[in-house]
């Protein structure tokens, strides 16, 4: 795995030259799964057995275990679900880029080590829908960021449950987009990032049809009967901000409500409230993945744009392909989960775009061989303009490092030459490395989580690991 890691960072050299246009794989997971531990394995949900790797993963939960005092030490910590898929992917050089947790909510951002120069201006944000807006155990939490100058957006979402609330729930999400803004001048709302992914516990049923013909569609692998009394299929025909959203083929078997480690549907009827037996819960699709690429909006030519708008609302000439292309490759469920109700669900996409940005922001490097003898020399030099902060710091990190806050140690960039675009600063860190390791230097804004590499060889010598 550390070879494969270092492949990985080493890579950053090779994909900041031009190109033309490049294929990008996401990976996305959205998984109700209701408050259990995590399995030992996540690996078949990730596909990280396939022969193409993901470039991003973006993974989505719903009803995390959110107790008072397990939220709490949550908080404090990194929750177990995190700390998985930082163990598994790690190692195969992806980093945590960001997170956001809102109650049962949780949403990761995983991206390899070669693209986090080029992943910039994240911002997070959460809207609570439960109790009337006043608690979190349904709402939306979404992350944002530039990738390679392309403004993109994830929202993962749990709305109201229960078969009569589909209207409901399209209300709580027109709410959620709404409600939702970030501190970015050119997209300031969800829906003006270039592309949005919508995931998550959506809570939409099957309506009308009775639980024998349900399971009868569904055991005969014939789901297309099912698909015009699909709650979301139905609001999407008839709610105009709905159909500007795409979704897959629903080819998998509904993911709600079967028994937990097991691949049966709801065999056990619930007790109510009074002790009476209630009805067993019919399977739906709860749990989708959406997209949307924004529009194209035709502008009279005397009325100028910005170039990014340009870009998007320019008329194309016949076989010119869009900016930003979105390819679904595989949108499916996984059976080999039982500890939740529900089945995860995966869909990986390609996305194939032009580069805007190809410079990093910062390039970073050491001076000299470092020993124990003598203080350590860090060099960097400003690329291109960005808005840099005296909170900024320079951190040392192993090969295989987990997220930004995963370093050895680290320094503060000199607050008073930040800005400088041309003039390489030196500061002198604490750094004492091991001898044949392999470490990353990375430059960490504080408005941005944003790093650039440099590896370690082996002319470091008789140096022990400390920290100072």
């Amino acid at each position: 795995m550390e070879a494969r890691a270092r492949r990985s960072a080493l890579k950053f050299a090779s994909t900041v030259g031009p190109r033309e246009r490049e294929s990008c794989r996401l990976h996305i997971v959205t998984w109700n799964v209701a408050t259990a531990e995590p399995p030992s394995d996540v690996s078949s949900l990730l596909q990280l057995n396939s022969h193409v790797s993901s470039d991003l993963f973006v993974i989505g939960l719903q009803e995390v275990n959110a107790r008072p005092l397990r939220y709490i030490t949550d908080l404090a910590f990194d929750d177990s679900w995190s700390v998985l898929f930082m163990a598994t992917l790690g190692p195969l050089g992806y980093v945590k880029v960001t997170s956001i947790r809102m109650q049962g909510l949780l949403l990761l951002l995983f991206a390899r080590q070669a693209h986090l120069p080029f992943i910039r201006d994240i911002q997070t944000t959460y809207t609570r829908t439960g109790l009337f807006g006043y608690w979190g155990n349904k709402g939306g939490v979404s992350v944002r960021f530039s990738f390679f100058g392309h403004m993109l957006c994830f929202l993962n979402c749990h709305l109201a449950a229960h078969m009569n609330y589909a209207a409901q729930r399209v209300d709580e999400f027109e709410y959620i987009l709404d409600m939702q803004d970030f501190d970015m001048y050119n997209t300031p709302h969800i829906l003006d990032h270039k592309l949005v992914f919508w995931f998550g516990d959506l809570n939409f049923r099957i309506e009308d049809h009775g639980l024998h013909f349900l399971r009868s569609a569904i055991n005969s692998n014939r789901f297309n009967l099912l698909w015009d009394k699909d709650q979301l299929l139905m609001m999407r025909k008839k709610e105009a901000f709905l159909q500007e959203f795409e979704e897959g083929p629903l080819r998998f078997k509904p993911t709600y409500k079967f028994d937990r480690f097991s691949d049966s549907y709801d065999t056990r009827a619930p007790k109510t409230w009074l002790g009476f037996t209630g009805k067993k819960r019919k399977p739906a699709w709860t749990d989708r993945i959406l997209w949307r690429v924004k529009p194209k909006v035709n502008i009279p030519e005397e009325e100028e744009g910005s170039e990014e708008e340009e870009e998007v609302r320019k008329p194309l000439k016949d076989g010119e392909d869009l900016p930003l292309k979105v390819v679904l490759d595989t949108y499916t469920c996984s059976m080999n989960y039982g500890i939740s109700d529900h089945k995860p669900v995966i869909g990986t996409f390609s996305l194939e775009l032009k580069k805007k940005s190809e410079t990093p922001l910062v390039r970073v490097y050491a001076e000299g061989e470092w020993s124990a003898s003598e203080d350590a020399i860090v060099s960097y030099n400003i690329l291109e303009p960005f808005p840099s902060s005296t909170w900024d710091w320079i951190g040392l990190y192993k090969i295989d490092f987990k997220n930004a806050l995963d370093y050895i140690t680290y320094t503060w960039v000199k607050d008073d030459e930040v800005s400088s675009s041309e003039e390489v600063i030196q500061v002198t860190p604490y750094f004492l490395v091991c001898e044949g390791k392999l470490y990353i230097i990375g430059y960490i804004m504080f408005v941005t989580y944003y790093c650039v590499w440099w590896s370690c060889d082996n002319n470091i010598q008789n140096v022990s690991l400390s920290h100072v």
